[in-house]
């Protein structure tokens, strides 16, 4: 079972900033590469940010670009287990939306084009 809770979502206004994690947990010897989605009404679900296994290998949506900031932090042990945040700054009502974690497995420095586990979500709201 891979499981992953976001936390960190909440309502800031307008230039402020929010910082979201996830915690990641999957099977033992596995290896993960991690992002944030979001999905805002009527819109289709976006990609904000991913991250490689190995952390070298970054990818932003053109919208992020500037703004936001990808991380993980992984422990040093044979299961799976990480912590993937997305610091957001210079928020903007466009930003608003419910953001998902997700994680596809991969190594080294590649990205997957699809990713196969999810979290629960969490509302990031901007408006003053």
């Amino acid at each position: 079972q891979v499981q992953l809770v976001e936390s960190g979502g909440g309502l800031v206004e307008p230039g402020g900033s929010l910082r979201l994690s996830c915690a990641v947990s999957g099977r033992t010897f596995s290896t993960y590469a991690l992002a944030w989605f979001r999905l805002a009404p009527g819109k289709e679900r976006e990609l904000v940010a991913a991250i490689s296994v190995n952390g070298r290998n970054l990818n932003y949506a053109n919208s992020a670009k500037g703004r936001f900031t990808i991380s993980r932090v992984d422990e040093k042990t044979v299961k799976a287990e990480s912590t993937v945040s997305l610091q957001m700054n210079s928020l903007q009502p466009e930003d608003t939306a419910v953001y998902y974690c997700a994680a596809a497995e991969a190594t080294g420095n590649r990205l997957p084009r699809e990713f196969d586990y999810w979290g629960q979500g969490t509302q990031v709201t901007v408006s003053s």
